[in-house]
């Protein structure tokens, strides 16, 4: 399975958001240096992420992004459909009638099994769940240089 670039700086830029949920709004020039996305491919992922309701955008001087749900209500599921990652692991899980091996494959119903787990870690993992693991990470970073 490939996550789209698009995927993992979306997944980025809302972890940003929920680690900067106490300001009003977040800038995305700000979220940008922080996480090394490019500015003008991160608006494009924020006015996506806005019209699908998992990010609201302020305008004017003060203005910015933040989420527009709790972080626990925002799953990477949710990111992987709004950005268009939801590609299936091979193509015949999408259009059946695209195989050729379709009647005699073993595989498929395996490829399909793989393909559900995916989607339920994905579903079952929210942006919450990624701060409290990225919170961990760092402090394992810190403890490990002193």
């Amino acid at each position: 399975m490939h996550i789209p670039i698009k995927v993992d700086y979306g997944v980025r830029a809302l972890l940003d958001l929920a680690e900067h949920a106490q300001e009003p709004a977040v800038r995305s020039a700000d979220i940008s240096l922080r996480q090394h996305i490019p500015q003008s491919f991160l608006d494009r992922l924020l006015l996506t992420l806005a019209k699908d309701g998992l990010v609201r955008s302020v305008r004017g001087p003060l203005g910015g992004h933040a989420l527009a749900r709790d972080p626990a209500q925002v799953t990477l599921g949710m990111v992987m459909r709004s950005l268009g990652g939801n590609e299936t692991i091979v193509g015949c899980l999408e259009a059946p009638e695209s195989c050729n091996h379709l009647a005699g494959c073993g595989q498929r119903e395996i490829w399909s099994e793989v393909e559900d787990a995916v989607q339920r870690i994905l579903d079952g993992t929210s942006i919450a769940d990624l701060l409290v693991r990225t919170k961990a990470a760092r402090a394992l970073v810190v403890s490990a240089a002193n």
